[in-house]
């Protein structure tokens, strides 16, 4: 980013891909007030114009490379699924262009590092949408284990289980063969190392309880972190409960002056020395926001506001492709463990698993 450009009252955007999620980033970005879209991109012309039309954006490209050549652009947003982000993000890291990219970052470890590097040698900010940690539940967790509320954390829990039908917005996760942790997990074993921080070694199973899909819909993941907490990651899209708490991600933690507990309707406990103390960390309401969603809407706000001050102080992203490849190695080791039945050392896993020609490793089921 140019120092003029550093100082500018409002960030100018283009986004590529106007799907199903795009909507949420486009919905934020016009609660920003010092950033706007001012440009669309997408390869199927008919969503394309109905989405100019929705969000009042008059220029519309169906080629994302005359898009930068056209537009003098501070950023763009890539909400495209993973297959192309590669392409796109080296792209606009060649036009010199900031770029926030929708998670999964990448379908291999190779194309991850592909994307920072040629964004580090063309020296633009690259921002993964990780937002999950983002949530404002996730965050209220964050800051009382940074405040010292319950002492240092020794043991932790991060849960997302459900039975929700995201398969009638997203058909095609259900034709993936890595479903759950590439799509889901991802988010919850980011909410992990952001509470816990990186991981040391971990082991997972995971199965695949309906049989209309491709991939694993069910996956336990023991990690033990460098900070010396140990944690559980488990997440499910087979568990059918009383009360469906989709999208809530549920939180416990063990700490030497007490617990915390994130439970449903996000409701946030926290008991030490002082007694328990309770309270409500509810999304924040938004205009825009529609149920069951509103947890992840907000988070998609946050985030992108994080991006724009960012931008404005020069500083890198929380969640920036540097970190993100950290959460997409736990993915793989993930995938790892629960094929070989063993428990994966992160320093070594590139010593474990050799990567082909396509940067997969290939001790990991595709």
């Amino acid at each position: 980013m140019n120092a003029k450009n550093a100082g500018a009252k409002r960030f100018r955007g283009g986004l590529t891909g106007c799907g199903f999620f795009s909507r949420n980033h486009l919905h934020a970005w016009q609660d920003i007030d010092t950033a706007e879209i001012v440009a669309l991109c997408d390869a199927d012309s008919e969503r394309l114009q109905a989405t100019g039309q929705a969000f009042g954006i008059e220029r519309l490209y169906t080629d994302a490379a005359a898009m930068l050549s056209a537009e003098k652009l501070d950023f763009v947003d890539i909400a495209t699924t993973a297959p192309s982000h590669r392409l796109l993000v080296e792209m606009a890291a060649h036009a010199g262009v900031a770029t926030i990219c929708q998670k999964p970052f990448a379908l291999t470890l190779a194309d991850a590092r592909a994307m920072v590097a040629a964004c580090d040698q063309a020296g633009v900010p690259l921002m993964v949408h990780e937002n999950f940690r983002w949530q404002p539940a996730i965050q209220a967790v964050g800051r009382a284990l940074q405040d010292g509320l319950i002492g240092a954390p020794f043991w932790g829990r991060v849960s997302f289980r459900s039975a929700f039908d995201v398969f009638s917005g997203q058909p095609y996760l259900a034709r993936n063969e890595r479903f759950i942790v590439e799509d889901l997990g991802i988010h919850v074993l980011d909410i992990a190392r952001f509470l816990f921080g990186d991981v040391e070694r971990l082991s997972a199973t995971t199965s695949r309880v309906n049989p209309a899909i491709a991939g694993e819909d069910v996956a336990t993941i023991l990690l033990t972190h460098e900070s010396g907490v140990t944690s559980v990651v488990d997440c499910s899209y087979a568990s059918r409960r009383v009360q469906e708490l989709f999208p809530q991600t549920l939180i416990e933690v063990d700490g030497a002056d007490g617990t915390l507990r994130l439970s449903a309707d996000y409701q946030l406990e926290i008991h030490n020395r002082d007694g328990t103390h309770r309270q409500t960390v509810t999304p924040p309401p938004l205009a825009w926001a529609s149920a069951p969603w509103e947890a992840i809407q907000g988070s998609v706000l946050n985030i992108q506001r994080h991006w724009i001050e960012c931008l404005r102080n020069g500083c890198e992203p929380a969640t920036s492709g540097r970190d993100n490849l950290k959460t997409l190695t736990l993915v793989e080791a993930t995938y790892l463990s629960a094929r070989e039945g063993r428990t994966v050392t992160l320093k070594s896993l590139e010593e474990e698993a050799t990567v082909d020609t396509s940067g997969s490793l290939s001790a990991v089921s595709r």
